[in-house]
């Protein structure tokens, strides 16, 4: 599975998972600039969740969480800003979900990162 296919994927699996929970999905890859991409951006009660999906195919180079460096977060919040400007929106947070494919499925959910 080439780089590409795993993310969508990953984010496929990451949509199942927050409907399983309750999440309404509202939009996918929204793109703000070259660099500020929301992967998904779902609504849960009363509150708009960005969530920035990571997927490994294992952990042998490191864990998905650890994909999400301090640059990429800096990106994510300058999408959720450019997202809150377009949008009337009251309450909100930034989620992670990390998955790892083998050798077994591991869906970790972080919340409000």
């Amino acid at each position: 599975m080439i780089n590409k296919k795993v993310g969508n994927a990953g984010e496929d699996l990451a949509c199942r998972y927050l409907e399983k929970q309750g999440y309404k999905i509202l939009e996918r890859n929204k793109h703000y600039s070259k660099f500020c991409e929301l992967d998904i951006i779902a609504q849960y009660k009363d509150t708009v969740v960005f969530v920035e999906v990571k997927t490994r195919k294992t952990n042998a180079f490191g864990a998905p969480q650890e994909a999400i460096t301090k640059t990429k977060y800096d990106n994510i919040k300058k999408g959720v800003q450019f997202y809150l400007a377009e949008n009337s929106v009251k309450k909100f947070r930034i989620d992670a979900i990390c998955i790892t494919l083998k050798p077994e499925l591991k869906i970790e959910h972080l919340k409000n990162i």
